[in-house]
Formats: structure tokens, sequence, C-alpha cells
């Protein structure tokens, strides 16, 4: 498989995103649907987990002697992700007696609440679930709550089982934070049967294309696309497309990184101006009112012809009820080359009374035997190097290709900010949506902030 050109890709992208996170002040990290909390949502095979015999899977007594019992917070995980992470609990407390997990799961927005509120304290978990990007895995970071595992990466070999540019974001802070834990693609999947009931006889190839196809779709009485608005980031994924598209990769790079000015960027107006077009025109009625879920409800129920997710949506749509032969995936048609994506990562906790058991449970769930059991569940795309692609669903077919085809990855704005300047992103992106905020207007008034920073 040629995955490995794309994610070669990545470790160019995470160094130019390193490099913000470090420029970044003292909160570097992701706002939320409340402006204080958020960020991107995975959640949403009943099997016996393996272990690894080649890379220190193989644990079946406890490091100390004594029982332990290891704190996880994670996202919530519904439906066959809710009994992946049940597998492989499961799986590795049977393989290493004395050791337990304790589950705590929690939507988006609590989670990243969660852990802020617990950094610095003794009630810093064991074990969590957390993003890559610089501004929000390296908010943690800086902040002392991620435990350096380069000792463990030695002890386990686990540099072995990841690809170098997997590995670029655990590494872009120094030494190794966490371990990975999903690479994931972002595109539009689309209805089938919509498009065709449209008269859209070929998929867009440009953005020009794209909007063609979504005034077909409103001609023909389907609302084009659905998000939900009372989480900032599901419409994020809309406008950070937009500025990949009208502003190109190494404007787009500097703008989202803040080392271009928002005020003198032309491009900037482009973009603000296609977000109130689309929220006017194209996304669905009372956005505003509804969240990620629901939004997705509507594409399930065949009501909306595309939603802009990421490889997590396989599973999705699956448990959401509806037919994944009836769908495709279109990756947004910016005309760069790059495809919409980030990766995720689970961390040991740097206050951790009990890290070499949490260490095993990393090897444990990173395993080639265990990713091959619960690969698809989370993402099309293992983060084992050495684990083929999920068949169990047509639409895991379809990202492999995708990632052949792309130069490279741009990151969710959410992952590239620092938390006040992703608040305020929103807080323009909301504005502009409403008329509170003409959109020749929207660039000045974010360039303010950042240069008030």
């Amino acid at each position: 498989m040629q995955v490995k050109r794309i994610l070669v890709a990545v470790t160019a992208l995470a160094a130019v995103a390193a490099l913000a996170g470090c420029q970044s002040s003292d909160d570097g990290g992701n706002g939320g649907s409340d402006a204080t909390s958020g960020g991107e949502a995975t959640s949403g095979g009943d099997t016996t987990s393996g272990d690894d015999t080649t890379s220190g899977g193989d644990t079946d007594q406890q490091t100390s002697g004594e029982a332990v019992e290891l704190s996880l917070w994670m996202l919530t995980q519904d439906g066959s992700q809710g009994t992946g992470i049940e597998t492989i609990i499961s799986g590795f407390e049977a393989a290493n007696p004395g050791i337990t997990i304790k589950l705590e799961t929690r939507e988006t927005d609590e989670h990243k609440d969660a852990m802020r509120q617990a950094a610095g304290t003794p009630a810093e978990p064991d074990l969590y679930f957390y993003w890559e990007g610089p501004g929000l895995g390296g908010e943690l970071v800086d902040q002392g709550v991620s435990l350096d595992l380069t000792s463990y990466y030695q002890q386990y070999g686990w540099d072995a089982r990841f690809s170098e540019a997997v590995l670029a974001n655990i590494t872009q802070y120094g030494g190794y934070h966490g371990v990975p834990w999903t690479i994931q693609g972002e595109a539009l999947y689309y209805n089938k049967d919509l498009f065709a009931q449209a008269g859209i006889d070929a998929l867009p190839t440009n953005y020009d294309e794209l909007v063609a196809a979504a005034d077909k779709l409103v001609a023909a009485g389907i609302t084009p696309i659905s998000v939900g608005g009372t989480v900032n980031w599901h419409v994020m994924r809309v406008l950070d497309s937009f500025i990949e598209a009208e502003c190109g990769a190494e404007t787009g790079n500097a703008l989202n990184t803040l080392q271009a000015s928002w005020a003198d960027t032309p491009c900037v107006t482009e973009v603000f101006t296609d977000l109130k077009t689309w929220g006017d025109k194209y996304f669905n009625e009372g956005y505003m009112g509804i969240d990620n879920n629901q939004a997705s409800d509507l594409f399930y129920m065949e009501v909306s012809a595309m939603q802009l997710e990421g490889t997590w949506f396989d599973a999705q749509i699956v448990d959401g009820g509806l037919d994944p032969e009836k769908v495709g995936i279109l990756p947004f048609p910016t005309g760069t080359g790059r495809l919409y994506g980030f990766g995720e990562a689970l961390y040991i906790g740097a206050q951790s009374k009990h890290p070499d058991e949490a260490a095993k449970f990393l090897d444990y769930m990173s395993s080639t035997s265990t990713q091959e059991q619960v690969v698809g569940i989370w993402g099309a795309l293992s983060v084992n190097k050495d684990v083929a692609p999920a068949t169990d669903n047509p639409l895991h077919a379809l990202w492999p290709p995708i990632f052949d085809s792309a130069t490279g990855l741009y990151l969710n704005n959410d992952q590239n900010m620092p938390l006040d300047a992703t608040t305020e992103y929103w807080r323009i992106q909301n504005s502009v949506l409403t008329g509170d905020i003409a959109p020749e207007n929207a660039g000045t008034e974010f360039q303010k902030f950042i240069d008030a920073r």
C-alpha cells in the first residue's frame, strides 16, 4: 500500500504546525462550542484482543506485582466504537492479571474541559485520549500534563511499529508524547442517489464545480450539506476547506499558523464570502441550533446530500442505519492536492503513579494483533504500518486511493491555533454567518485580535 507517500508529506506540515505551537501564547490549545472547549470528534466487533509477540505485547504480569487500576479518559464511545474499546480493554486485562482499566468517557467539549481542569492536579488520569496538533495536544504538553515516553519507545521498539510520518506529531515537541491512536482523513461523504436525483452526472473536480453541484441540489429541493452549528468545529471544517481552496497551500499554511496577516491577504475576504454564501444557500435549515450528531441524522435519513466528515464516519454511517453502498467519498476539491486530516493519540499522564503499566496498555493497544481486530472502527487505516485496511465496510476501500493520490495534509484549524485564537476564529465565523460581521471585515477583525495577543 502506498499510503506512506501522503503520510510522509505530513512531516513537513507538522514541522510548520509545531513552529506555530512554539510561538503560541501560554494557552495554546483549542476552544469549544461554547467558546471555552471543543474540537474534532471522532466517536460514534465483538472480538478478543491479541498481543504483539515481537514488540512487548506479550504481557501477562503487572509491573509492580500488586493490583493496579489505570484510569483512561476518552471521548464517548458508541456503537461499534464502544464495542471496540471494550474489546481492547478486556483483552488487555485478560493478558495482564492484576491490572484493570477504569474507562471514563465524555462528549468532545466535556472531555476537553475535564482535561484542562485536571491539568496539574492529582485528578489527572493515567491515560488520556487527545488530538496531536500544536493547538490541542500541544496545549497539554506545554502544561506538563503529558509524560515524555522516550524510554518506552526504546523499550518496546515503537519506532518500528509506526511510520515516520505518523510519528511526526508525536515527536514535534521534542521527545515522544503519546502513542498514535488514529490517522484521519476528512472529505465530503455524499449520497449517490441524491446526487443522481439532482442530475449531478460527474463528481466535482474543483471548487467551482462543487458550487455548481450544490446549486443543482438546491434546485432539486435537496439540502446540499448538513452541519451542526452548536459545536463550532463542525462548521469550521467547511471554513478551513474554503481557506485551502481560495488561498492555496502556502498562503493557507501561513494564515492558519498566524504567520500571515488576515487583514492584508486578499483571499481572506473571498473565504468569508464563501462561508456566508454557503450558510445562506447550502447549509441545512436551522443549522445554528443543532449539533454534529443531529446533522449526521439528516445525512443518515437521506435529507442532506453531503457531510464533511472523517474516516471514523465509515462506521458511524452503518451504526446510523444508512446503507454504505449508497455513499461515496469526495475529497473537498480545493485544487491544492492536499487532503484535510489530522492525527489522534493516547497519552500517559505525567502524574500517573503507574506509568509502566500504562505503557503496557499502549503497547497492547497498538500491537499488530490487536490492531488487526479493531481496524476500521475508528478509521479506515490503522496507525500500525503492518496492518492492512479493514474490509468489512465498503467505504474503507475508498480511503487508501484518496490518501495515495494526495500530496499532503492540511490540519483542522482548532489544531493549528492556540485556544484563544481558536475561540476568536469561531466567534468571527459565527458572526459572519449571522450577519453581524460583513465578510469583507472578518479578516481585519481577526487580525486585530491576533495583534493584541
